[in-house]
């Protein structure tokens, strides 16, 4: 089942809000981070380049996402 972009957009604020209950074991993709670090596509990859955001991994050839464990980290670390 294909998300329309207007789907897809409605359902990011419902996965932010469920961040805090997803398991430590899960993914989530770019529209999630740039909703959790409030910035850009752009910055989140500068980010990853510059070691201050967790790297992502490659689930399939078209999908990339990032582990909620390394990303919970990454959030507490910048809160110290």
């Amino acid at each position: 089942m294909k998300l329309l972009k207007s789907e897809l957009t409605q359902a990011i604020p419902e996965a932010l809000e469920n961040f805090d209950k997803l398991p430590d074991s899960a993914y989530i993709r770019l529209p999630v981070m740039r909703g959790l670090y409030s910035v850009s596509s752009a910055s989140i990859w500068r980010g990853v380049k510059n070691s201050t955001n967790p790297k992502p991994v490659k689930l399939t050839e078209r999908t990339t996402a990032w582990s909620v464990k390394l990303v919970r980290a990454a959030l507490a670390a910048k809160e110290v």
